[in-house]
Protein backbone atom coordinates (compact mmCIF):
# COMPACT_ATOMS: atom_id res chain seq x y z
CA UNK A 1 0.00 0.00 0.00
CA UNK A 2 1.79 3.44 -1.21
CA UNK A 3 1.94 5.76 1.85
CA UNK A 4 -0.43 9.00 1.56
CA UNK A 5 1.57 12.23 1.02
CA UNK A 6 1.84 14.56 4.52
CA UNK A 7 -0.73 17.79 3.98
CA UNK A 8 2.08 21.06 3.24
CA UNK A 9 -0.14 22.15 6.64
CA UNK A 10 0.96 19.22 8.31
CA UNK A 11 4.56 19.28 7.19
CA UNK A 12 5.37 23.12 7.94
CA UNK A 13 3.64 22.47 11.45
CA UNK A 14 6.17 19.50 12.06
CA UNK A 15 9.07 21.50 10.49
CA UNK A 16 8.55 24.32 12.61
CA UNK A 17 8.25 21.98 15.81
CA UNK A 18 11.29 20.44 15.02
CA UNK A 19 13.47 23.62 14.61
CA UNK A 20 11.93 25.07 17.81
CA UNK A 21 12.57 21.45 19.19
CA UNK A 22 16.81 21.73 18.14
CA UNK A 23 16.57 25.36 19.05
CA UNK A 24 15.81 24.63 22.96
CA UNK A 25 18.11 21.58 22.66
CA UNK A 26 21.05 23.64 21.61
CA UNK A 27 19.86 26.43 24.21
CA UNK A 28 18.69 24.62 27.31
CA UNK A 29 19.85 20.85 27.47
CA UNK A 30 17.23 18.23 26.30
CA UNK A 31 15.82 17.78 29.76
CA UNK A 32 15.10 21.38 30.62
CA UNK A 33 12.73 21.86 27.99
CA UNK A 34 9.01 21.27 28.62
CA UNK A 35 6.33 20.92 25.46
CA UNK A 36 5.18 24.06 26.48
CA UNK A 37 8.50 25.44 25.47
CA UNK A 38 8.72 23.65 22.21
CA UNK A 39 5.21 25.60 21.61
CA UNK A 40 5.79 28.39 22.75
CA UNK A 41 9.00 28.78 20.27
CA UNK A 42 6.98 27.32 17.51
CA UNK A 43 4.31 29.60 17.94
CA UNK A 44 1.58 26.60 18.23
CA UNK A 45 -0.86 25.52 20.59
CA UNK A 46 -0.41 22.29 22.96
CA UNK A 47 -3.12 20.74 20.65
CA UNK A 48 -1.47 21.20 17.53
CA UNK A 49 1.51 20.13 19.33
CA UNK A 50 -0.25 16.90 20.58
CA UNK A 51 -2.37 16.18 17.06
CA UNK A 52 1.56 15.34 16.09
CA UNK A 53 3.15 14.06 18.58
CA UNK A 54 2.63 11.90 22.37
CA UNK A 55 5.22 13.72 24.06
CA UNK A 56 9.20 15.65 23.20
CA UNK A 57 10.04 12.06 23.39
CA UNK A 58 8.29 11.31 20.25
CA UNK A 59 9.40 14.18 18.45
CA UNK A 60 12.52 13.94 19.22
CA UNK A 61 12.28 9.98 17.67
CA UNK A 62 10.52 11.86 14.97
CA UNK A 63 13.24 13.77 13.96
CA UNK A 64 15.49 11.13 12.71
CA UNK A 65 13.17 9.90 10.14
CA UNK A 66 14.82 12.17 7.44
CA UNK A 67 18.24 10.77 8.30
CA UNK A 68 16.72 7.26 7.78
CA UNK A 69 15.28 8.08 4.71
CA UNK A 70 18.80 9.66 3.83
CA UNK A 71 20.50 6.51 4.32
CA UNK A 72 18.18 4.10 3.39
CA UNK A 73 18.79 5.72 0.14
CA UNK A 74 22.41 5.94 0.10
CA UNK A 75 22.48 2.35 0.96
CA UNK A 76 20.01 1.14 -2.24
CA UNK A 77 22.50 3.47 -3.96
CA UNK A 78 25.39 1.90 -3.47
CA UNK A 79 24.29 -1.81 -3.37
CA UNK A 80 22.76 -1.48 -6.83
CA UNK A 81 26.08 0.21 -8.10
CA UNK A 82 28.96 -1.64 -9.90
CA UNK A 83 31.67 -2.82 -8.73
CA UNK A 84 33.36 -5.54 -5.94
CA UNK A 85 30.20 -6.01 -3.05
CA UNK A 86 33.28 -4.69 -0.08
CA UNK A 87 33.65 -1.34 -2.26
CA UNK A 88 29.70 -1.32 -2.32
CA UNK A 89 29.15 -2.66 1.53
CA UNK A 90 27.63 -0.47 4.11
CA UNK A 91 27.24 2.71 1.64
CA UNK A 92 25.22 4.26 3.99
CA UNK A 93 28.21 4.85 6.55
CA UNK A 94 29.88 7.87 4.92
CA UNK A 95 26.17 9.73 4.89
CA UNK A 96 25.92 8.39 8.71
CA UNK A 97 29.29 10.08 9.49
CA UNK A 98 28.83 13.17 7.87
CA UNK A 99 25.46 13.32 9.46
CA UNK A 100 27.08 12.95 12.73
CA UNK A 101 29.77 15.81 12.08
CA UNK A 102 27.27 18.41 11.30
CA UNK A 103 25.44 17.52 14.03
CA UNK A 104 28.05 17.86 16.80
CA UNK A 105 26.80 20.52 18.60
CA UNK A 106 23.66 18.69 18.90
CA UNK A 107 25.26 15.41 19.64
CA UNK A 108 27.38 17.30 22.81
CA UNK A 109 23.71 19.26 24.07
CA UNK A 110 22.29 15.78 24.22
CA UNK A 111 24.90 13.44 25.17
CA UNK A 112 24.84 11.95 28.65
CA UNK A 113 20.96 12.78 29.21
CA UNK A 114 17.76 10.96 27.79
CA UNK A 115 17.64 12.84 24.92
CA UNK A 116 20.80 11.41 23.63
CA UNK A 117 19.83 7.87 24.97
CA UNK A 118 16.38 8.27 22.99
CA UNK A 119 18.15 9.51 19.66
CA UNK A 120 21.14 7.32 19.61
CA UNK A 121 18.44 4.52 20.40
CA UNK A 122 16.72 5.47 17.63
CA UNK A 123 19.96 5.62 15.61
CA UNK A 124 21.17 2.43 16.85
CA UNK A 125 17.30 1.00 15.56
CA UNK A 126 17.95 2.66 11.92
CA UNK A 127 21.45 0.79 11.52
CA UNK A 128 20.34 -1.99 12.77
CA UNK A 129 17.31 -2.63 10.24
CA UNK A 130 20.16 -0.99 7.21
CA UNK A 131 22.75 -3.88 8.52
CA UNK A 132 20.25 -6.41 8.65
CA UNK A 133 18.81 -5.64 5.07
CA UNK A 134 22.20 -5.61 3.69
CA UNK A 135 23.04 -8.61 5.04
CA UNK A 136 19.89 -10.49 3.57
CA UNK A 137 20.49 -8.41 0.06
CA UNK A 138 24.15 -9.74 -0.20
CA UNK A 139 25.12 -12.88 1.56
CA UNK A 140 24.25 -15.52 -0.10
CA UNK A 141 26.04 -18.48 1.27
CA UNK A 142 24.38 -20.26 4.33
CA UNK A 143 24.76 -18.78 7.66
CA UNK A 144 27.72 -19.75 9.84
CA UNK A 145 27.34 -17.13 12.27
CA UNK A 146 23.62 -15.80 13.07
CA UNK A 147 22.87 -12.96 10.74
CA UNK A 148 21.40 -10.97 13.87
CA UNK A 149 24.73 -11.41 15.74
CA UNK A 150 26.51 -9.89 12.77
CA UNK A 151 24.00 -6.80 12.80
CA UNK A 152 24.39 -6.59 16.11
CA UNK A 153 28.80 -6.59 15.87
CA UNK A 154 28.54 -4.08 13.00
CA UNK A 155 26.08 -1.65 14.92
CA UNK A 156 27.68 -2.39 17.85
CA UNK A 157 31.19 -1.30 16.44
CA UNK A 158 29.98 1.55 14.19
CA UNK A 159 28.39 3.22 17.29
CA UNK A 160 31.60 2.93 19.28
CA UNK A 161 33.98 4.02 16.32
CA UNK A 162 31.28 6.88 16.07
CA UNK A 163 30.47 7.86 19.60
CA UNK A 164 34.66 8.34 20.08
CA UNK A 165 35.03 10.35 16.90
CA UNK A 166 32.11 12.91 18.32
CA UNK A 167 33.62 12.62 21.66
CA UNK A 168 37.02 13.42 20.33
CA UNK A 169 35.61 16.22 18.24
CA UNK A 170 35.17 15.07 15.03
CA UNK A 171 38.94 15.87 13.93
CA UNK A 172 39.21 13.50 11.34
CA UNK A 173 37.25 14.12 8.20
CA UNK A 174 33.93 11.58 7.84
CA UNK A 175 35.37 9.81 4.51
CA UNK A 176 39.09 9.02 6.49
CA UNK A 177 36.97 7.57 9.68
CA UNK A 178 34.27 5.79 7.64
CA UNK A 179 37.01 4.28 5.51
CA UNK A 180 38.87 2.94 8.28
CA UNK A 181 35.54 1.42 9.88
CA UNK A 182 34.55 -0.08 6.67
CA UNK A 183 37.75 -1.90 6.12
CA UNK A 184 37.50 -3.23 9.95
CA UNK A 185 33.50 -4.24 10.12
CA UNK A 186 33.54 -5.20 6.12
CA UNK A 187 36.98 -7.84 6.33
CA UNK A 188 34.99 -9.32 9.42
CA UNK A 189 31.92 -9.93 7.40
CA UNK A 190 33.71 -11.23 4.74
CA UNK A 191 35.55 -13.80 6.27
CA UNK A 192 32.76 -14.89 8.06
CA UNK A 193 30.20 -15.26 5.23
CA UNK A 194 32.99 -14.78 2.43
Amino acid sequence: MAKKPIDRRVARTRATLQQAHISLILKKGYEAITVDDICDAANVGRSTFYAHYSNKDDLRRSGLEHLRNQLVERQKEALTGAGDIRERSLGFSLTMFEHARDHLDLYKALVGGRGGAIALGTIRQILSDLVRNELTATVNKKDVIPRELVVQYVVGAFMAVMTWWLDGGAKLPPQRIDAMFRHLAIEGIMRSYG
